[in-house]
């Protein structure tokens, strides 16, 4: 029996709850940890060279959201967590053959952070802050995306 005959059609719909399911069983708790240093040592680096504003603190807190989703995505498409595993290793296989839609879901949360952050802090312009995030967004996804994938080939 090959491989496309044992697999189940899975509609629009539940591929979403799937990348969305995957995405919550990843290393969220030591993302944040990396997330947090990551920003904390751009904010010193700004502070270091005498700048300081809501600019470099909206900076500061994009960088770590972006180390948080990315650190976090991937530990999730590659099938870490930090709780070890569970029952869910259906849903953990699913990722790991799916890496880019699982990438999807960290990358479009880092979109809306960082549209959200530049929005509150700065006076950036809307499509500023829409591209900012976009790019942002970008960068995350591939990440993920490519970590998945590479992560795949070589289990």
């Amino acid at each position: 029996m090959s491989r496309s005959s044992r697999e189940i059609s899975v509609s629009g719909a539940e591929k979403r709850q799937l990348a969305v399911a995957s995405v919550t069983l990843g290393p969220w708790r030591p993302a944040a940890v990396v997330g947090a240093l990551g920003g904390g040592v751009s904010l010193a680096l700004h502070l270091v060279h005498g700048h300081f504003g809501l600019g470099v603190l909206t900076g500061a807190l994009s960088v770590a959201a972006l180390l948080f989703f990315c650190v976090g995505g991937t530990g999730s498409v590659l099938g870490y967590s930090a709780r070890g595993r569970g029952r869910d290793h259906r849903i953990r296989r699913w990722a790991r053959s799916h890496p880019w839609q699982v990438a999807s879901v960290p990358a479009a949360m880092m979109f809306l952070t960082d549209l959200v952050l530049r929005q509150v802090l700065t006076s950036q312009g809307f499509f500023g802050s829409v591209w900012t995030g976009l790019w942002h967004g970008a960068v995350v996804g591939a990440v993920v995306g490519l970590a998945g994938t590479f992560g795949r080939s070589r289990a």
